[in-house]
């Protein structure tokens, strides 16, 4: 990357301080951009979502990889349920989306509440194994809320064997102008759902998949405690990246659980953070770092800045951590402050391998937590801090309510936060393809064919806020 004037100015960035210029191109189709990353955790596409208990669960794990991306289940999830959602998420097919089932006997209010779960917008009734009828939030409307859904269910479904190609399934729901597709297998057991859109993106994204072709997954580990137990306990369950986390990343804590990590020998990418600078970057990765993750105040969720005044603006960050990386040969992950798809396009033309995204991912369907609706009938999750008193206090249900008390009065992160659905774009699957729209013409416009590419070739310039508010579009006439 190399900035216009051949300068880099004297001031920190964030991304909306930048602006890409175009440069001559040969690329016919933003389809011929390769988006997979070169950091060894084998994800398709750069986009890792950030360690949040809000947001990062096994619908999310499941759904994200199943287009390329990598989820970190947090650290504050007990080891036990952490090693059933890796086995979960790598039991779950690559094409298929895992239903919502129902006994037939089961009501509309269950059906109701489990519907929202998925972005699919249905839950399949099932006999025996079997499919029997499909159930809609549509279908359910103006109906008894104790009425069992084996009264209200479309028998009339759209069956697909397990061999169905995509495009066929996609052709099969266009003819019987059908939303969902029930898959199953050869005895008419019940496998998955495709809908259009999922058959559609099936034939665009690749799944990230490991050796043995099951989906990926990363998960998180804190700096206290017996750490390397934990991060063994971790790959045994099959984690397929480990990330030792804390908020302040350049410190001895975290340099001696970088070194109990890499004892072990993991065998798989093993990322830590988070820092800033390039002396952060260069101490994490003597210690054992394959992958540095950089940003301290940039998330929407994080009151550091503003509690500590610490961090630093996230785009000159990246740039300066992610130079110091590749020159040891390793790589970051430029974790938080992106907001449209833009900044992940200037966070990866500065250098970072990946980015992570939190609460931006915050209000899907796939994002953990009951769907909610306020006064005004708008749909809402809530999202919290993982540095928050809320995160505190359930991060420290094992200790005296004394220790609870007094850590749970230093917090920087929200702990409610209300985060709404998008109409038109209510499941993370919506926000990846928006996302990976924009970087791939991105890309075009830097003549790149891929992210390494895409780095070399980058060039970009300094404008100001009335620059920045010239970009954006206007959803009223003026």
């Amino acid at each position: 990357m190399r900035f216009l004037d051949g300068h880099q100015p004297p001031h920190d960035l964030t991304y909306d301080d930048v602006f890409m210029v175009p440069q001559a191109s040969a690329i016919g189709s933003r389809y011929d951009v390769d988006l997979a990353t070169s950091d060894g955790t084998g994800a398709t596409i750069p986009l890792v979502v950030a360690n949040m208990t809000a947001i990062a669960g096994k619908r999310m794990a499941e759904t994200v990889a199943r287009r390329g991306g990598l989820t970190v289940i947090p650290q504050d999830i007990p080891l036990p349920v952490v090693a059933d959602v890796v086995r979960e998420v790598k039991s779950r097919h690559l094409v298929f989306d895992t239903p919502i089932t129902l006994g037939g006997h089961q009501t509309v209010a269950e059906a109701l509440s489990l519907i929202p779960k998925r972005a699919h917008g249905a839950a399949v009734v099932v006999e025996g194994g079997r499919p029997v009828g499909v159930v809609t939030e549509e279908d359910c409307a103006e109906v008894d809320r104790f009425a069992q859904v084996g009264q209200v269910m479309r028998s009339d479904m759209v069956l697909i064997g397990q061999d169905t190609s995509p495009r066929e399934a996609f052709d099969r729901l266009t003819g019987a102008h059908g939303s969902l597709a029930v898959a199953v297998d050869e005895g008419g057991c019940l496998l998955g759902v495709l809908t259009r859109l999922g058959a559609l993106r099936a034939t665009l994204y690749d799944p990230a998949v490991d050796a043995a072709g099951r989906l990926r997954i990363a998960a998180a580990v804190g700096v206290n405690g017996d750490v390397a137990a934990k991060a063994r306990e971790l790959l045994d369950a099959g984690v397929d990246c480990l990330v030792v986390d804390t908020a302040h990343g350049h410190q001895e804590r975290m340099l001696e659980a970088l070194r109990a990590v890499r004892s072990l020998d993991p065998g798989v990418p093993v990322a830590a953070g988070n820092v800033v600078s390039a002396e952060g970057t260069r101490a994490l990765i003597e210690a054992g770092a394959d992958i540095v993750k950089v940003g301290v105040g940039p998330g929407a969720m994080c009151t550091t800045r503003m509690m500590t005044g610490v961090g630093r603006p996230q785009f000159s960050a990246v740039l300066e951590c992610a130079a110091e990386a590749r020159a040891a040969g390793r790589h970051v992950w430029a974790d938080g402050g992106v907001r449209h798809p833009r900044d992940v396009a200037l966070a990866l033309a500065a250098g970072a391998s990946s980015v992570m995204v939190g609460s931006w991912f915050a209000g899907t369907h796939e994002s953990p937590g009951d769907l909610q609706v306020d006064s005004e009938g708008r749909a809402y999750k809530v999202s919290f801090g993982m540095a928050s008193a809320r995160a505190v206090a359930n991060r420290t249900t094992g200790e005296s309510a004394y220790d609870r008390a007094r850590k749970g009065l230093y917090e920087e992160g929200i702990s409610s936060s209300r985060m709404y659905l998008d109409p038109a774009r209510p499941g993370v699957e919506d926000l990846i393809d928006q996302i990976c729209s924009g970087l791939r013409s991105s890309c075009t416009y830097a003549g790149a064919t891929g992210l390494e590419d895409f780095h070399e070739r980058a060039t970009v310039g300094v404008q100001s806020a009335a620059g920045f508010h010239e970009g954006r579009p206007l959803t009223t006439s003026w």
